[in-house]
């Protein structure tokens, strides 16, 4: 199916969670001088007016990013997740989000690299509008799934790969847990992060994707979630996870500082799960 536009949803609380995953991601593998490689799979356009039709529909961002903007934090992750918010958005309103295209494309170095996959053509074009002129960047218009696993391994070997699909249908859960296993046969050194919802009872399968997961005993697997109100019984996602294969040291210590400080901005029914699968 082509029917998501992640502009509805951009800057909602899932893409805090995401976003602040990737930033501490990114900032491991900055750690070492060796170059690396990143491959997002479901890249969409890269940087979202939240000012569009499309997000004062939802009000998402109002509800996610928005509790955030222009606050401060003494948490260092938070902190440079608050910073990147004001380096899109240098006047006083916020009006643009940073995808995660934008997030990964602010750290990249001269011999870093950078692949997006997309394969809605209204996204591609958006997409390649927004990062034509960096040469560290390719763009590809397939399907991420095929795409991901073609990609792999990549060059540079050292990298990361983001996953996170629409979910349109409930086939995507199974399709994650195939790909990520012939991902992680090719590519075993690579960081692989994945994205879910938390959805109303009716529909949810993050509790069954994470226990496959756990079932195929990936190598430092860990769940990170962030629910922001309680579940209900069918409509709406109350919340969304994070599985994460080869973990970074202290990555788990790290996101759970900041993802602990969330309901100051986001309200007290705002939960936090951070556990080793």
């Amino acid at each position: 199916m082509l029917s998501y536009r992640h502009g509805f949803h951009a800057g909602n609380h899932a893409d805090i969670l995401k976003h602040l995953t990737l930033l501490a991601l990114l900032d491991r593998l900055l750690d070492k001088q060796k170059p690396f490689s990143v491959i997002d799979t479901h890249a969409g356009r890269g940087i979202y007016d939240l000012g569009s039709d499309e997000a004062r529909k939802t009000g998402e961002a109002e509800a996610g990013v928005g509790r955030l903007w222009q606050s401060q934090s003494t948490d260092p992750l938070l902190s440079q997740y608050l910073q990147l918010l004001s380096d899109f958005n240098p006047g006083s309103q916020l009006r643009r989000y940073p995808g995660s295209p934008a997030v990964i494309q602010s750290l990249l170095r001269a011999d870093d690299r950078l692949s997006l996959i997309e394969l809605h053509a209204r996204e591609v074009a958006l997409l390649r509008q927004n990062f034509h002129t960096d040469s560290r960047l390719a763009i590809h218009e397939r399907d991420g799934f095929e795409g991901v696993l073609a990609l792999c391994p990549p060059t540079p070997r050292r990298g990361l790969v983001l996953m996170d699909p629409p979910y349109e249908v409930k086939t995507d859960y199974r399709q994650v847990l195939s790909v990520c296993e012939k991902l992680h046969r090719k590519w075993s050194t690579g960081i692989i992060a994945v994205w879910y919802p938390l959805l109303g009872r009716a529909r949810d399968q993050g509790g069954w994707l994470c226990e496959r997961f756990a079932q195929k005993k990936f190598p430092a697997l860990n769940r990170l979630e962030l629910t922001v109100g309680p579940q209900a019984e069918d409509l709406g996602m109350h919340g969304s996870g994070m599985l994460i294969i080869n973990t970074p040291w202290q990555l788990p210590e790290r996101m759970e500082a900041a993802l602990q400080q969330l309901p100051t901005w986001l309200g007290d029914a705002t939960k936090v799960r951070v556990e080793q699968l």
